[in-house]
């Protein structure tokens, strides 16, 4: 065997293990994108972020409470998450807002529609506009769902910059379980204070009516408190949890196993 063709196999055998490499490189890339996507785990929150730990409730020196179906169930959060019944989702083509009610009506009859509600509770250095108890018209906060500073200025265009979030979207809601609830039962769940964050106005689109499988918020030292309060509306309200939400929940209490319920006090 001449000297040229002996080096010519080398190269022949060197170029096969090389593709050989990248050929099983790239299974386990697919591998693992497969893995992350069908896992669950594909969460669309960006960078992470600190911020609160936890979001405001309930206040009973002004607000009244709301009664839900059920009472929250006391104790651990992932406790909770293993009573919820697990179903795949009911059909959403039939959703409608006005099913939960009038927007922001004044559920607890304390005077003050919900909405400004919830911005008096979740703000800091309120002030209302002229003549009325109700309206906020601005105040700031350390947002939970980003971590930033924000301010709240009422406007036509600046109201939008602080949204109301529903912790358990009234599109999800409807499609594990609101359906079977009575019409009281929805005006109570959308304007229940324990199912309502004053939120960044961008965060509040991104998540939609989102589940904890699809979107959590950027700020991971929300996410316990965060899960912990859907699980503790689900309960409330009689809702259910598909797996792969279900999963998602888990994981996120796996990180803090002491997590309770949340329970209006």
């Amino acid at each position: 065997m001449s000297a040229s063709w002996a080096a010519y196999r080398r190269a022949r055998r060197h170029s096969r293990q090389a593709w050989a490499v990248l050929a099983a490189a790239a299974v386990s890339v697919l591998a693992a994108v497969l893995w992350f996507f069908t896992a669950g785990q594909f969460i669309a929150v960006g960078p992470a972020v600190s911020g609160p730990s936890e979001a405001p409730v309930f206040d009973a020196t002004w607000m009244k409470p709301v009664t839900p179906p059920h009472p929250v169930p006391r104790g651990g959060a992932a406790a909770a998450l293993e009573e919820l019944a697990v179903k795949g989702r009911a059909s959403g083509g039939d959703y409608d807002r006005a099913a939960f009610g009038q927007a922001w009506q004044d559920a607890d009859h304390n005077g003050c529609d919900t909405r400004n509600d919830i911005l008096r509770r979740d703000l800091r250095d309120v002030t209302y506009t002229r003549g009325s108890k109700c309206k906020v018209a601005s105040g700031s906060m350390h947002e939970p769902y980003v971590g930033l500073s924000v301010r709240f200025v009422r406007g036509a265009e600046s109201s939008k910059d602080v949204q109301i979030d529903h912790v358990v979207a009234l599109g999800d809601a409807w499609q594990k379980g609101a359906q079977q609830l009575t019409l009281t039962e929805r005006q109570n769940l959308a304007n229940d204070p324990l199912n309502l964050i004053a939120a960044d106005g961008q965060a509040n689109q991104d998540k939609g009516a989102s589940d904890a499988a699809a979107w959590l918020p950027k700020n991971r030292a929300l996410r316990c408190h965060y899960v912990a309060r859907q699980i503790s509306v689900k309960a409330a309200y009689g809702l259910w949890v598909t797996q792969p939400e279900k999963e998602a929940m888990a994981r996120v209490l796996a990180a803090c196993p002491q997590q309770q319920t949340v329970v209006p006090r």
